[in-house]
Parts: C-alpha cells; sequence; structure tokens
C-alpha cells in the first residue's frame, strides 16, 4: 500500500467520525462554552473543522508561522461547518494524490513570529499536530455535546446514544 493510500483512509475515517458529530450540533448552541476559559462551542467546532485542511499546511508548506498564516475559522451554522469539511476533505485528497511519497520525511517548523514551537517531519505533523489535536478536540466537543444533552454518536464503537 501507498503512502497516499494509507493517508487517505485514515483523513477519510477521520472526516467521517467528524461529520457524525456536526450533523448532531444545533446552531443555537454556538455561543454556549461549559467554563469562563473555555472555548464556545461554536468555535470549538470551527477549529475542528479547520483543523482537517491543516493536512494542506503539512503537506504544502515547510513552515506554518501563526501570526502570519493562521486565521481562526468563524463559521456560524452546522451546514457551513459541514461544506467546509467536505470541501477541505476533496482537496487534501487532491493534494495526497499528487504528492510526491518522500515529502513526509522533510522537515515542517511551526513558529509564533520568530518563536519556534515545534519542528519535525512532516509525517508526524501529520500524526502529532493534525490527526492527535483534532481527535483531542473532537473529544471534548464530545462532552460539551453530552452536557448539552445532545445525542453523542459512536466514534470508535457504540456510544450510550445510540440503540
Amino acid at each position: 500500500m501507498s503512502i497516499q493510500k494509507a493517508l487517505q483512509i485514515e483523513l477519510e475515517r477521520e472526516k467521517d467520525n467528524t461529520l457524525r458529530i456536526l450533523k448532531n450540533l444545533r446552531n443555537d448552541d454556538f455561543g454556549w462554552k461549559p467554563h469562563e476559559k473555555s472555548m464556545t462551542l461554536g468555535q470549538l467546532a470551527n477549529h475542528i473543522v479547520e483543523l482537517h485542511d491543516w493536512v494542506e499546511f503539512a503537506l504544502t508548506k515547510d513552515t506554518f508561522d501563526f501570526h502570519t498564516d493562521y486565521v481562526p475559522s468563524a463559521l456560524t451554522t452546522v451546514d457551513e461547518l459541514i461544506e467546509r469539511l467536505n470541501k477541505g476533505f476533496e482537496r487534501n485528497k487532491e493534494i495526497i494524490a499528487s504528492m510526491d511519497e518522500k515529502i513526509v520525511f522533510d522537515p515542517w517548523t511551526l513558529k509564533a513570529g520568530d518563536h519556534i514551537i515545534a519542528q519535525m517531519p512532516k509525517t508526524a505533523v501529520l500524526r502529532f499536530i493534525v490527526t492527535n489535536h483534532l481527535i483531542h478536540h473532537r473529544g471534548q466537543l464530545t462532552v460539551y455535546m453530552r452536557l448539552l444533552d445532545i445525542p453523542v454518536p459512536g466514534i470508535y464503537g457504540p456510544s450510550a446514544d445510540e440503540k
């Protein structure tokens, strides 16, 4: 199996997992947050969707600078989030299909201005900064859902809300 095919399988699985969660959200809850230090549900859902797009940053750039490259997503409806997730996934498929497999071993830098936050091969960026980060925040969002009595879909197996 090629690196491209392996990445494609993983990214599609994670996109589908995010989609199941998004479909259960309610637009009216976007402003809710469980604690004053927490993101709102809408901010968290936006961040989760935009993390899927970071595949492009990881594979097409050598450096990501929070001061110049990061623009937080601020979509306001579930439908907008789903549309962006699906469009981003199609873009990710194109990028992966056209990439040279060797680039996953190229170095990548995450920084904020002159401050270097992390340096690692692009394959590690896809795993740690994109996928693990995405899964972490998606887990947070399911806690928000539980607190708001929104049914939580099964992600890696059935949930208590699925019969």
